[in-house]
């Protein structure tokens, strides 16, 4: 999965140091050519990638939170859960 960007960013680099070395070229240039085409770009493409996984890890550590307090899903002596006041009350879809 990694292997794309990381080519990507070894062309980028190239591009920086070709503009860099270039007769015309600056360090500026070659910093915003690096910035421009490769980090930014290649940043925004693996967050948009990693947010199955960060999605995942929530609903992964919310099931943990509802399994680690089991004492709040008792029924109290009438039968009835007992509710967290604090807790929102979520309607599943």
């Amino acid at each position: 999965m990694y292997l794309v960007p990381i080519a990507w960013l070894y062309v980028t680099v190239m591009m920086a140091v070709a503009e860099a070395n270039s007769p015309n070229g600056t360090l500026l240039g070659a910093f915003m050519t690096f910035v421009l085409y490769g980090a930014g770009p290649i940043a925004l493409v693996m967050y948009v990638m990693g947010t199955p996984s960060r999605r995942r890890a929530i609903k992964a550590r919310e099931a943990a939170e509802r399994a680690e307090s089991p004492a709040s899903n008792q029924p109290d002596a009438g039968g009835h859960a007992a509710a967290d006041p604090v807790a929102p009350v979520r309607e599943k879809p």
